[in-house]
């Protein structure tokens, strides 16, 4: 508990001291760089504080372009985990309530990050095609496309909307797998434990490569689930029995 809170606490005051400065400052130059970079160094030294040490492998092995990232979701330690691993500036799909939050709402505007509501689905379609604009300039984007975080750590079923955004753009789809953070911080609780958490990023996949989305899916799916342990991958079924929601 003493962790969690701590941590907390270090991001609420880091955002209430340095975001309006670098609010101003990107606001005045239009670079939004400064901003990104001491948001993702924050976020990843937060999570340094609390005990948690991050390994992370096959991320050399990545070509330099960008990718659409995908990756299981079992804490709320994945994003501050995973983001500031990734080299360039990332986006990511956010719940629409968020952006009304003062400092925190304006940022992530500036940073191009995707308002979605996964409550209507027309509003999720939107999401999708401002994700696929933000593609188009250059980004990265991180998606879970479980769309939640799993209770147990098992893998569940896949959004289909990540990868409708993947065959539209033809952007690759990097399958990353995360282990160890569900152990830090389990879902439904406050305690937070020091520990390892694991990033295994796979060989990039192209979409040009699949004549759908559902078989786009399949294969994703399969790369993030080989390196879960065995009761942890879910139902090699699950891979078709995505939601309908357009929202990942």
């Amino acid at each position: 508990m003493i962790r969690t809170v701590f941590m907390l606490i270090f991001w609420g005051a880091s955002l209430l001291v340095l975001g309006p400065l670098f609010l101003v400052y990107t606001f005045l130059t239009r670079d939004i760089e400064p901003l990104y970079s001491v948001g993702t160094s924050l976020a990843y030294f937060g999570v340094r504080m609390a005990g948690v040490k991050v390994d992370v492998r096959g991320l050399d092995a990545l070509p330099r372009r960008n990718y659409i990232f995908m990756s299981n979701h079992v804490s709320n330690l994945d994003p501050p985990v995973f983001i500031p691993r990734i080299p360039g500036r990332c986006s990511v799909l956010v719940k629409k309530e968020l952006f009304r939050l003062p400092i925190l709402g304006t940022a992530m505007r500036m940073a191009e990050l995707v308002p979605v509501d996964r409550r209507n689905r027309e509003a999720a379609i939107e999401s999708v095609r401002a994700a696929a604009e933000v593609l188009r300039h250059g980004l990265n984007m991180v998606i879970f496309p479980e769309g939640t975080r799993s209770a147990d750590g098992s893998l569940l079923p896949f959004k289909k909307g990540p990868f409708h955004l993947a065959m539209e753009t033809g952007v690759p789809v990097v399958p990353v797998t995360i282990l160890g953070t569900a152990e830090c911080w389990p879902k439904g609780t406050w305690t937070m434990k020091p520990g390892v958490a694991t990033l295994v990023f796979h060989q990039p996949v192209d979409p040009a490569n699949f004549p759908d989305r559902d078989r786009l899916m399949a294969a994703v799916r399969e790369q993030i689930a080989g390196a879960l342990p065995q009761d942890k991958r879910g139902r090699d079924s699950d891979a078709t029995a995505a939601a309908t929601e357009i929202a990942p």
